[in-house]
């Protein structure tokens, strides 16, 4: 399972011109989930994003999570973060779990944050997004489990 996560001033996703999520500060996760993950590394990836120390304190140090900063989460599915460029030109996606697996473990993902206090706000499992976002820093991690 990886996450793709990103410091955001301002974050938001719609799905055919339509929003269907947004933030202020806070992280923007892109999520995949390769065949075989688990729901609990759905669970342990979730409560590291909820504990991740990625804001700024008073000392300019990146020391506060977003419970210190009341940040939310925007969390969009990306199968992509599983896509092999190690041969050719095309992306070969083998790794990439099929939507019956992905999707529950996502969802998963998703209400394990919000268990944890966190205010999530997605995209639409599965659909075609136009995601906008505001980078602050750049500041930007990959987790893999």
């Amino acid at each position: 399972m990886r996450a793709l996560v990103q410091r955001v001033r301002e974050a938001a996703v719609t799905v055919n011109g339509k929003e269907t999520g947004r933030i202020g500060t806070g992280m923007l996760v892109l999520m995949g989930v390769r065949k075989g993950d688990t729901p609990g590394m759905a669970k342990a990836l979730a409560a590291r994003v909820a504990g991740l120390r990625i804001f700024r304190d008073e000392a300019d140090k990146m020391n506060r999570s977003l419970a210190d900063v009341g940040g939310a989460v925007l969390a969009v599915s990306q199968m992509t973060l599983y896509g092999d460029t190690s041969k050719g030109r095309r992306p070969s996606f083998d790794e990439v779990a099929r939507g019956e697996e992905a999707q529950p473990l996502y969802d998963l993902f998703v209400e394990t944050l919000r268990g944890l206090g966190v205010r999530v706000e997605t995209g639409i499992f599965g659909a075609m997004m136009d995601v906008h976002l505001v980078n602050d820093g750049p500041v930007t991690f990959l987790l893999e489990l």
